[in-house]
């Protein structure tokens, strides 16, 4: 019969070794004790002997790993701790530091290690505000805007209530809170003292008024812009126009189907390209277009000075007002426009009437562009 082979465990070969190692016994009894070979006995002892340095070595080499790892964790966990200090005291100051718009400025959309999301949690702004809102406006909307400008333009005093009065006589029944938006997107408001006539962005920096009693008695000693609103059979459009006040010449013009501040530089870098030369001052009201960097930074980098209506204070920019009535009155309201393009033609048709034929009787029938006298002949 086949003998049963016997499977040793690692700790009853080391007991044997050790017994073995102490020599109190002899191999010979330690086997037959045991139940085994002598000669396995001799080779547990050697192997014993042999791989007891190699023991102690590794151990030692553990501890001494162990320690240096130890070390290198509390650096770490120190500098850990710092790096928290320092983003907590950085975060603060940046959470803090200047107005939203700059904050939103520092976004960078293409920052590999950083998504949009964290940095705007770190910058603290709204990832959803990162781009301006879009009105949406329907073709009912359109229609409306369209009585709302006419009746604007022959009310100029109504506000809100009474130009849902006078709507409501066209056919036109609609809420408060529609009604404050359609004018907000047309960018008319009541030509009277209020406490709020003006509501601009409130990341943006508002200058003061310095035009108030002072007299302007020179051509390019004071310009001014506006927006009006241009209703048009299919969509709208909306005009801006940068004028000298002293002369009141358009200078330049430019039209757009929204409502941002880039044409608005446009206008202002054509009328300084064409007449070559650049006001002491310039007036706005504090509408977002104007307060925006765009428009700010291109006036600061020529050197020029900023002015704003105060809130309540239509008649602050009188002269452009007048313009806005005069051309809708005398252009506008006599046509109908299907496209932009056709409205631009129509408005350079009378914007060259108004600078080179228009005579005002303020100025003792002088045309404004024989007042202003360019350095580019017929420039406007």
């Amino acid at each position: 019969m086949k003998r049963k082979r016997r499977h040793l465990s690692a700790e009853f070969k080391a007991r044997v070794a050790k017994e073995a190692l102490r020599e109190e016994k002899s191999i010979q009894d330690i086997a037959q004790e045991n139940e085994i070979a002598p000669s396995q006995v001799s080779a547990w002892k050697k192997e014993l002997e042999e791989r007891m340095g190699e023991l102690f070595e590794r151990k030692n080499g553990v501890n001494e790993t162990a320690k240096r790892e130890e070390k290198r964790a509390e650096r770490l966990e120190r500098k850990v701790g710092q790096l928290v200090i320092e983003k907590e005291f950085l975060g603060k100051k940046v959470r803090t530091a200047g107005d939203r718009s700059q904050r939103k400025a520092m976004i960078e959309k293409a920052h590999k290690k950083l998504s949009i999301r964290k940095q705007c949690e770190l910058l603290n702004v709204n990832r959803n505000r990162l781009e301006p809102r879009t009105e949406r406006i329907t073709r009912e909307d359109e229609l409306i805007m369209r009585c709302l400008d006419e009746l604007h333009m022959e009310f100029p005093f109504l506000g809100n209530r009474k130009l849902r009065r006078e709507l409501r006589d066209h056919g036109w029944w609609i809420g408060r809170s529609r009604m404050r938006r359609l004018m907000r997107i047309m960018g008319i408001v009541a030509m009277v003292p209020q406490p709020t006539t003006s509501k601009p962005n409130k990341e943006h920096t508002i200058y003061p008024y310095l035009l108030r009693g002072r007299e302007v008695g020179d051509v390019d000693e004071v310009w001014c812009a506006d927006i009006t609103y241009i209703p048009m059979a299919k969509g709208h459009a909306y005009l801006v126009a940068i004028m000298d006040w002293h002369s009141r010449a358009v200078l330049s013009w430019e039209l757009s189907n929204t409502m941002d501040s880039s044409f608005c530089v446009r206008a202002l870098n054509e009328a300084m390209r064409r007449t070559g030369r650049i006001p002491k001052i310039f007036n706005t009201d504090q509408g977002a277009q104007f307060t925006g960097r765009n428009w700010v930074s291109t006036l600061e980098a020529n050197g020029i000075e900023i002015s704003m209506d105060g809130k309540g204070r239509w008649m602050d920019n009188v002269f452009i007002e007048r313009l806005w009535r005069s051309l809708k009155y005398e252009k506008i309201r006599l046509w109908s426009y299907d496209t932009v393009g056709e409205l631009r033609t129509h408005i350079d048709d009378w914007m060259n009437y108004y600078n080179h034929r228009r005579k005002h009787q303020t100025h003792d029938y002088a045309t404004p562009w024989s007042l202003y006298q360019p350095t580019i002949a017929k420039a406007a």
